[in-house]
């Protein structure tokens, strides 16, 4: 459930005068622009990737700006004009934004994939996910001296981005939340087909430093999508999901909870875990976990409080509990335990990684368990 990722206020920052969990600006990127059209339509109505983009991101702006009159909406682009990828990162960087937004639109060489997906910075869980990512940063190719500016990164190698996807992104927890939000607003307000959240890395929200998501708004290579995204109904709709999860979001960092956790009525929402088959691993002192949920507040580790799941832990850093569940030698165990938790409604469980009781990066974790 959402509602148990809580992310308040800290009280100690709060009472110096600052709240660093106050959302004041937030970077709306429309993907692609100018020379780079990026993904096309069906061909019945010119659609391209830009123009949607550009569209949708404007009505989030403007939606904001109504609301929250007090927060700092910056484009990356205002018209049909071309921003290479790290000049995105970097004016989001210089405005010290809280939030992170890119905007795009998927496609596929099949006409029947359809529906909206969000991405956070991460390891790629599958090849569509990677395919996904190289489109999009395919992009620099049309940037002069893009070898030296990204490093050698070479959007045609698959290589590459599993080298960029394992970047240490510190604001996992906070993309993930907000990337939920989209989703969910996505499918219960609009009534789209959702893919979920995922990982995957992707150039532009890599070398940001606050919590920053992709949204693919849909298909342009399927008819029925196309239809509805190159409409105003269309992207004023989706326009208005994104900013509804945003308010949702802002609400639940600057410390007012949307939705607090139900108590579970006996054995109602009990939680069979299907134990995977044991592997036979040298201990070296890694563990996988799932986390489920972050609070400033501290939160019984009691079943009732976690829709049912036993066995949760609490761990306590940079003022913030968060709270995780299994412990396994193997990410496949913890995969089985993420796949529970998503079931019971924590759409933003993730895996963590700790070596000998403290938290370490994810690919280290799995390099180590793989005795490499």
């Amino acid at each position: 459930m959402i509602g148990l990722t809580i992310l308040v206020l800290v009280a100690g920052a709060r009472a110096q005068g600052r709240d660093p969990h106050r959302i004041r600006t937030i970077v709306i990127d429309a993907g692609h622009g100018g020379k780079d059209p990026g993904n096309l339509g069906t061909g019945r109505y010119k659609t391209t990737e830009k123009h949607v983009s550009l569209n949708v991101a404007r009505l989030v702006g403007r939606y904001i700006n109504e609301a929250y009159p007090d927060v700092k909406v910056v484009y990356t682009r205002e018209d049909d004009r071309f921003i290479e990828l790290m000049e995105r990162t970097q004016i989001a960087n210089r405005a010290k934004a809280d939030i992170f937004l890119s905007i795009h639109c998927n496609a596929n060489d099949s006409k029947e994939p359809h529906g909206c997906e969000t991405y956070v910075m991460g390891l790629h869980k599958t090849e569509a996910n990677m395919r996904v990512a190289m489109k999009e940063n395919a992009a620099i190719l049309l940037e002069e001296g893009h070898d030296l500016k990204y490093g050698g990164y070479d959007p045609k190698r698959p290589e590459s981005q599993i080298e960029l996807s394992l970047r240490q992104n510190v604001h996992l927890d906070q993309s993930l939340l907000l990337s939920s939000l989209i989703q969910k607003q996505f499918k219960e307000r609009v009534g789209r087909p959702d893919r979920g959240v995922k990982q995957a890395g992707f150039l532009v929200i890599s070398y940001t430093t606050m919590p920053a998501v992709l949204i693919e708004l849909g298909f342009l290579t399927n008819a029925n999508e196309e239809d509805f995204l190159q409409g105003d109904e269309g992207q004023d709709y989706m326009a208005s999901a994104i900013y509804r999860a945003i308010k949702e979001y802002k609400s639940t960092v600057e410390g007012v909870p949307v939705q607090q956790a139900e108590e579970a009525r006996p054995d109602s929402t009990r939680v069979a875990v299907k134990e995977p088959e044991p592997v036979q691993v040298k201990d070296n002192g890694v563990r996988f976990k799932v986390q489920i949920a972050t609070s400033a507040k501290r939160i019984e580790t009691k079943p009732r409080n976690f829709n049912g799941l036993d066995g949760v832990e609490e761990h306590k850093g940079e003022g913030l509990y968060k709270y995780t569940v299994g412990d396994w030698p193997t990410l496949e165990g913890a995969r089985v335990m993420q796949r529970q938790c998503k079931e019971k409604g924590f759409d933003g469980a993730f895996i963590v990684a700790f070596k000998d009781g403290a938290r370490i990066d994810l690919q280290k974790a799995v390099t180590l368990a793989e005795g490499r």
